[in-house]
């Protein structure tokens, strides 16, 4: 067995880090030189993004555009990170293992991953010209944020009862489409709530209350 490359951690570049990734357990971002860690995620951070590929994927079936899960790279400059859903469109990039012109990025929301997530990510999402539309979908309650670029990157928010139109690929979904099988207060109560007799689906009195569940 040859012997594996030693990297510094501290700072490496972008050929370094790349190079790394290959053989890597662990997956990292690339913040400029530095190095950071992933940690693993929940059986609903899973459902939520396994969801939402499901979805992205059978709308786009043979469209131009392509939705990629957490394995593949989006680099932005001198940054590279793991979205946990993306669609690319027309995608420029001549490399194997990340995109550079997605329309539109989806990451599920960890208190580990949270500030990440809502500061540094996206700041840089924002500032890729291609992007439609950045979505930040919570695990623990029901709530999905989509901050769209024809609004200003202002943000709107869906709850149980709403339906997400995804405007970058022309795609509606239900709210409960995308937290399919999670398993949380919100979605206990939402299940139960249908279990009942004569609630087949949800009146406009119970869409609002769905928005008010975790307040």
């Amino acid at each position: 067995m040859s012997a594996q490359p030693k990297f510094d951690l501290r700072w490496m570049s972008i050929e370094d880090y790349l190079a790394m990734e290959l053989d890597s357990d662990i997956k990292h971002e690339y913040d400029d030189g530095e190095i950071v860690a992933m940690s693993g995620v929940s059986k609903n951070h899973e459902r939520i993004k396994l969801s939402l590929a499901r979805l992205l994927g059978n709308h786009l079936q043979g469209a131009p555009c392509e939705p990629f899960a957490s394995d593949v790279k989006l680099k932005i400059g001198n940054y590279l990170f793991y979205p946990d859903v993306m669609v690319v469109c027309n995608d420029t990039s001549t490399h194997d293992y990340y995109a550079e012109t997605p329309v539109l990025v989806v990451e599920v929301l960890s208190k580990s991953t949270r500030r990440r997530d809502e500061t540094l990510k996206r700041r840089l999402y924002q500032s890729i010209p291609s992007l439609q539309e950045y979505v930040l979908i919570e695990q623990d309650i029901v709530d999905v944020e989509v901050c769209r670029r024809s609004e200003g990157w202002m943000s709107s928010h869906y709850f149980l009862g709403d339906e997400v139109v995804f405007e970058s690929v022309d795609l509606t979904v239900s709210v409960a489409e995308i937290y399919a099988r999670v398993d949380n207060e919100d979605m206990q109560i939402f299940t139960q709530t249908l279990a009942q007799p004569g609630h087949g689906h949800l009146n406009d009195d119970e869409s609002v209350a769905g928005a008010e569940l975790r307040q």
